[in-house]
């Protein structure tokens, strides 16, 4: 669950990548002052998504027509940069004390468990535990072919992922024997800082059953793609309360959707911030917020985060008065 917060609302996480027009897309420092600029604001955290590789058709059904917008499936410039999440937030880490990492839409399948799980628990050693991890297949099928790895076998592959992780932050040494990927008393060096692992969000696009099962045997956290519907919480908790768990044990995260008046123009940010009560009633106590939909200027970056700190604390002040 969040840490606690004196502060009224929800907590609020800036997602630091795709803001290529407030900041240079080369400019991975300027993201990194960002990132401390936001802890300095009042944030209680960073999101950085990723791919490895993009091919050709990462546009092939139409690149978005305003460049704030959000990046999602085949809609974006194939040379859009990508900077490795894991090593983005550990810079992050050397600079904040607070901010939580959210390492956002890793998508597992296309490395071996072992290594990510190497790679999770230093970030997390190293960041005195503050890393949230957002375990994927993603969507493009060229990525794995690129990688050599089979399309098919992405959420067997993810499945298997998260069995081997709980293994080897709670176990050691750990064995682990799958269809994809196997090992045998290896001992994984140095542990996270919590003894079972970063906190894990589970999200994706549909909440279909092999997901649910995720969340129900995983999952710290609930970061669907499209939103939180009522629908897909009541699937949840019903699965949850099966398993001899309760839905309030998950963090629901939400979001801050953008309408842009035109293509050259950055979104209303008062218009965005009033879907925000809606998802406090449903239960989402974290919502995610893009800055370059709303702004162009990067120095007024710091004004703009404390203006929506403001903003949000008075919508939670309401919600619950």
């Amino acid at each position: 669950m969040p840490p606690s917060t004196a502060r009224t609302g929800p907590q609020l996480l800036l997602l630091l990548t795709e803001n290529h027009t407030m900041v240079a897309p080369r400019d991975l420092r300027a993201l990194v002052r960002m990132a401390a600029e936001a802890e300095d604001a009042g944030f209680d955290g960073v999101m950085a998504s990723e791919h490895i590789a993009l091919e050709p058709d990462a546009d092939a059904h139409g690149r978005m027509r305003n460049p704030r917008d959000m990046a999602m499936a085949y809609n974006q410039d194939p040379a859009t940069p990508w900077p490795s999440s894991i090593v983005l937030l550990s810079a992050v880490a050397a600079v904040t004390t607070r901010l939580r990492l959210v390492a956002g839409a890793v998508i597992a399948p296309l490395r071996h468990p072992l290594l990510l799980a190497k790679q999770f628990a230093t970030l997390d050693l190293l960041s005195d535990g503050r890393l949230v991890v957002i375990p994927v297949v993603s969507w493009n099928r060229q990525e794995y072919e690129a990688l050599g790895l089979p399309w098919s076998e992405r959420g067997a592959r993810l499945d298997e992922h998260l069995a081997a992780w709980r293994a080897l932050w709670r176990d050691t040494p750990a064995s682990f024997e799958g269809r994809h990927y196997r090992f045998k008393d290896v001992y994984l060096e140095p542990r996270p800082e919590r003894y079972d692992g970063p906190t894990l969000w589970i999200g994706g696009g549909q909440v279909h059953p092999r997901l649910v099962r995720r969340l129900v045997t995983y999952g710290h956290g609930f970061a669907p793609l499209h939103g939180v519907r009522r629908e897909d919480l009541a699937r949840i908790a019903a699965a949850m309360t099966e398993a001899g768990r309760d839905i309030s044990e998950l963090e629901l995260v939400g979001g801050t959707p953008a309408r842009f008046p035109a293509d050259d123009r950055v979104a209303d940010l008062d218009q965005a911030l009033a879907a925000i009560p809606r998802q406090l009633e449903r239960g989402v106590g974290t919502i995610v917020i893009k800055p370059s939909q709303f702004i162009d200027d990067p120095r007024e970056f710091g004004r703009w985060c404390r203006d929506v700190i403001a903003r949000v604390a008075q919508l939670g002040a309401t919600a619950t008065s």
